[in-house]
């Protein structure tokens, strides 16, 4: 199979179920509820369900494609308002939700940007299925983590997917969770994930910023003479 198939009214045969799966089907429900199998995970909400013979699934119709296109302006004003990379919040968006804003988690995670009850409510919003609240709750959300850490976005992430007591239970480093591990890794395939904390000297009248790129886990220093900020900016133009 090469797309998704939603599962309206599905027909499925499990050819020799006593045999031992080759091959698995995942499904989830995407932004109008429709329950959609594919063989292929295009949100971290998918269940694996492991079958025999994937090619004898069949389906009524195909699913409908997720519209990302109406969230750019509320991604770009949400980003813009609390200084955070729209590249950045974007990929927190396709790894949470795979810009579903009805995903709902076996935790209680809610729409875009997956946020738990609690958190919501912290932030004022009232319907985290809505992805204007959405955004703007867990945008607010991610620029707390980010101050909390000093801009190292790669422990505010990570405090984003574990929770922030689990960041400090482990000496404010990355926890040793494989979901976490995974989750950033899922959000570097979208972005570079930085720390953004840097120094500043002055070298012969030239004022030289040291920040740093996190790379497989590790802080690799970059030195120039734009800070770090400008620098973002100039390359997404």
């Amino acid at each position: 199979m090469s797309r998704p198939l939603a599962w309206i009214i599905v027909a499925v045969v499990l050819a020799g179920s006593s045999r031992a799966a080759d091959a698995q089907i995942y499904s989830w429900r995407d932004a109008q509820g429709v329950l959609v199998v594919s063989d292929t995970p295009r949100t971290p909400a998918a269940t694996a369900l492991p079958v025999s013979n994937p090619a004898t699934i069949r389906a009524a119709r195909t699913a409908s494609p997720v519209r990302t296109a109406g969230l750019a302006g509320i991604i770009a004003r949400e980003a813009a308002r609390h200084d955070i990379r729209p590249e950045l919040v974007r990929a927190v968006i396709l790894v949470e939700s795979a810009f579903n804003p009805r995903a709902r988690s076996p935790k209680g995670a809610m729409g875009l940007m997956q946020l738990m009850p609690a958190t919501a409510a912290d932030l004022n919003v009232a319907n985290p299925y809505d992805p204007a609240q959405n955004v703007r709750g867990g945008v607010a959300y991610l620029r707390q983590l980010l101050d909390r850490y000093d801009g190292n976005e790669e422990l505010a992430l990570a405090a984003y997917n574990a929770g922030p007591e689990a960041v400090a239970r482990h000496g404010n480093q990355v926890p040793p969770f494989r979901e976490t591990r995974d989750y950033l890794e899922r959000v570097r395939a979208s972005t570079t994930v930085t720390d953004r904390r840097l120094s500043a000297t002055v070298v012969n009248g030239q004022t030289i910023y040291k920040s740093y790129d996190v790379v497989n886990g590790r802080r690799i220093p970059t030195y120039s003479d734009v800070p770090p900020s400008r620098r973002s900016d100039d390359s997404a133009q």
